[in-house]
């Protein structure tokens, strides 16, 4: 894979109208353990993830400081914004254009969240303690606050680490279970592993978001084409996933 490629490889969902994407590691300037499209500075040459972010931006029709993103501390708090910016939790919500609300993974699964009638729009960062926690749920309220109606709501479920590949212990199965989210508890072999992309379909549903309004991308995370922390040891990049709305007079992709 060449380090520096401008074609980036983006995952779209079909039902979502507004702009919007799951990045892969394709179509960036990073090299080494983060090489490609890697969009997270604590580690990487800043240099390189801010030319990562800025070709991002600007394939959806967006400027470089347009995000508004997340130190994401593997919670359930959802933070409404009007702008761009930083904050502390684990999912945006907004009614507002010219914001690109990103969310930064690399095996936890990120929601992409619309509701195109009144244009509020969500994001969320759902490992398996944020799902626990029933993070897209409160999404969904988040989003209600702000006039969305949950049947009207349409989620795009993006890459993350798959049930064949994310073997848990004995005590996080546990919690799953005993929370009402028992499908998605896997036993193979002498091992059990965690289905997070239905787990969050369920919770989706028990929000009140339709069954045919929830769209997967079927992706796993340790697919070559992703970071992975797990796969990668921890040390890795991240992808993020965006969606946002441009303000009146700006192009989108």
């Amino acid at each position: 894979m060449s380090a520096d490629t401008e074609t980036l490889m983006l995952l779209r969902a079909p039902h979502l109208r507004s702009p919007h994407a799951f990045t892969t590691r394709r179509g960036g300037v990073s090299v080494g353990a983060y090489q490609g499209l890697n969009l997270d500075d604590r580690e990487d040459e800043a240099g390189a993830v801010t030319e990562n972010r800025r070709r991002l931006g600007a394939a959806l029709g967006f400027g470089a400081n347009d995000f508004a993103r997340l130190n994401q501390v593997h919670g359930t708090e959802v933070v409404t914004v009007s702008g761009p910016g930083v904050w502390t939790g684990d999912a945006l919500v907004t009614r507002d254009p010219g914001v690109l609300l990103a969310i930064g993974t690399a095996d936890c699964y990120p929601l992409l969240l619309e509701d195109a009638g009144t244009g509020v729009l969500g994001a969320a960062h759902a490992g398996w303690k944020g799902t626990l926690g029933r993070i897209a749920a409160r999404t969904v309220e988040a989003m209600a606050a702000l006039g969305a109606a949950p049947e009207d709501i349409r989620v795009a479920v993006g890459p993350g680490i798959c049930g064949a590949r994310y073997e848990v212990s004995a005590d996080v199965a546990r919690q799953f279970q005993e929370a009402g989210l028992e499908s998605a508890v896997q036993v193979m072999g002498n091992g059990v592993r965690l289905d997070l992309a239905a787990a969050n379909g369920q919770v989706l549903k028990e929000a009140g978001v339709p069954e045919e309004h929830i769209w997967h991308s079927g992706r796993c995370s340790t697919e070559d084409d992703f970071y992975s922390y797990r796969r990668d040891a921890g040390r890795t990049g991240r992808m993020w996933a965006v969606i946002g709305r441009p303000a009146a007079g700006e192009a989108s992709a």
